[in-house]
């Protein structure tokens, strides 16, 4: 459905980080939030959160970017 991509950029040690959250429609007619986080290039580590309706699922999507956000991520178009 839809998806927003995070990505922290590297620092003195530290090599470039992702964040992704997306929003699906899963088999069983309830609403998916998948989270996926790691070091850019590497396999990462996933979340799935279910909910009952779109609602929940995308206050709670919105919830984990902005948090991602505090923690220094940005979206990859930002200049």
């Amino acid at each position: 459905m839809t998806c927003c991509l995070l990505y922290r950029s590297s620092e003195q040690n530290f090599r470039p980080r992702f964040y992704r959250v997306e929003i699906a429609m899963n088999l069983f007619e309830e609403v998916s939030v998948l989270r996926e986080w790691g070091i850019s290039g590497g396999k990462g580590t996933s979340k799935i959160d279910i909910f009952g309706n779109l609602r929940h699922a995308s206050e709670a999507a919105d919830k984990a970017r902005r948090s991602a956000m505090r923690r220094g991520y940005r979206r990859s178009d930002a200049a």
